[in-house]
């Protein structure tokens, strides 16, 4: 559809009627403010109004949502500051939040929106799990093939970055550098200020469907996550933090054969290296492999190779991917910076305002300390941020926060404009006022219905999903 013809022909549409107003003094045309007397005999006009009223009464009153979530911050940060008043408090306001948010249920008027994204939404959940399964199996392999031996020996990476922060501690101020040291958000914190987001549509705050939002996140999260686990196993980097792996894994020390082959005999030497590239093939006699220890998994002894168990951490490859948590190796981007992202991003675009920029300087002390405390390399966090801008930019089909009611409001109106105009020029004001009743309740049709019996049924599953939701993301991440 081109809408600027269609709006041109509007605009045309519109000084026709302007014409017919003159002899017509009772007829409202689209765009002024009707009476309420007259109401009832224009219905586009009157609904056009009362919507741009309401929308501006959300755009005024909305800040809630944003004191809300600085609020969850500042209370739980008192964890750091008073563990006593942070017992009290955090139950406090999840209970406050949740409650609050169950009453708006009855009143909510998009489940019928809920319901055609609850599939999507579902497909994004398996999705997400699939990648974080993917990820985690890479995790292990990149700790595992080289062996230990490999991560104490190998020294960490030059970081301009961390040279930068060390520099800042001795021109800044003390307090700026606490500040900056200062842990007040993690990656749990990202994760509740994403689900706060979407319960807002409870409140009109964001844009229906919540299910929809929350759909493109973990999609995106999913995409973000498999980027990820292929970057960070294409070439193995070696830690920050050097005694990691010793402290966390018990995978044998020597490297995996493959290693032992491709890695291990062109690691140091020069004239190797140069002869490898020369060859083209692995030339070098490597004797006899050293064996690892493999245990009866049945059909899945295939990721014998690549999860390198002990005997000592028993015969569960399910067990091994639980212990592989953020792994011990560089793993370039950040996920934890990911994470960050994703929820400014989203925050940004559904709801905007001063909180979206609080978030962001939340996102950048998240991500000076991801590199002052040596989590990771500053190269990590710098392509998480920009990587997560450009994933969430490219999964606008799943969800989109801008309002599509005045395109398909155009799009209608340029189904209808031939007859719109050849009723103007027949001065048949019946005529318009149907036509135009109906552009504006195609637009209207999901909020007429009421929902039903089945409806509420969805309701009620789905806050109850949702807040099992809260809880398990709120217990699985509290630790970071």
């Amino acid at each position: 559809m081109n809408y600027q013809k269609t709006i041109k022909t509007t605009h045309i549409f519109t000084s026709k009627i302007q014409n017919i107003r003159k002899a017509h003094p009772t007829f409202n045309s689209l765009g002024t403010k009707p009476s309420p007397k007259s109401c009832s005999k224009h219905y586009f006009s009157c609904l056009h109004h009362k919507n741009a009223s309401t929308m501006r009464w959300a755009a005024a009153g909305g800040g809630g949502l944003g004191v809300a979530a600085m609020t969850y911050v500042a209370v739980d940060y008192l964890r750091n500051v008073s563990p006593t008043w942070h017992q009290r408090l955090q139950p406090l306001l999840w209970s406050l939040l949740a409650f609050v948010a169950i009453m708006r249920v009855p009143f909510y008027r998009h489940w019928n929106a809920e319901f055609r994204a609850a599939l999507p939404f579902l497909a994004s959940i398996i999705f997400m799990l699939s990648a974080l399964l993917f990820e985690a199996l890479s995790v292990r392999f990149v700790t595992a093939v080289l062996g230990l031996d490999w991560h104490s020996d190998t020294p960490p990476l030059p970081d301009a970055g961390q040279w930068l922060l060390l520099a800042l501690n001795e021109k800044l101020p003390e307090a700026v550098v606490e500040i900056l040291r200062a842990h007040i958000i993690g990656l749990h914190h990202f994760l509740m200020l994403f689900i706060m987001l979407a319960f807002s549509v409870l409140f009109d705050s964001v844009k229906a469907p919540g299910l929809g939002l929350g759909a493109r996140y973990m999609f995106t999260m999913a995409i973000g996550r498999l980027l990820r686990a292929i970057t960070f196993v294409s070439t193995i980097l070696p830690s920050a933090r050097p005694w990691c792996a010793p402290a966390r894994f018990s995978v044998p020390g020597h490297p995996h054969r493959w290693a032992q082959k491709y890695y291990v005999p062109y690691a140091s030497d020069a004239n190797a290296i140069r002869q490898v590239i020369q060859k083209d093939i692995a030339y070098a006699a490597t004797g006899k492999y050293i064996g690892d220890y493999r245990p009866d998994w049945g059909s899945m002894s295939f990721l014998i190779d690549f999860l390198r168990p002990t005997p000592s951490e028993g015969s569960s490859w399910y067990n091994l991917l639980k212990k592989a948590g953020g792994g011990c190796n560089d793993l370039l981007y950040s996920g934890h910076m990911l994470v960050a992202v994703l929820t400014a991003m989203a925050w940004t675009e559904a709801y905007g305002g001063f909180s979206s920029a609080l978030i962001w300087l939340l996102v950048m002390h998240s991500a000076q300390r991801e590199v002052r405390e040596r989590h990771h390399y500053s190269v990590d966090c710098v392509v998480a941020i920009y990587v997560g801008i450009l994933l969430w930019k490219m999964t606008g089909f799943i969800w989109s926060g801008k309002d599509g009611t005045r395109d398909s409001r155009l799009t209608r109106l340029g189904k209808i404009q031939g007859r719109l105009l050849q009723a103007a020029k027949d001065s048949d004001m019946d005529e318009v006022r149907e036509l135009l009743k109906d552009v504006e309740v195609g637009s209207q049709e999901s909020k007429i219905k009421g929902p039903s019996k089945v409806m509420w049924l969805f309701a009620c599953g789905t806050i109850f999903f949702s807040l099992t939701i809260v809880v398990l993301a709120f217990t699985w991440t509290s630790d970071g």
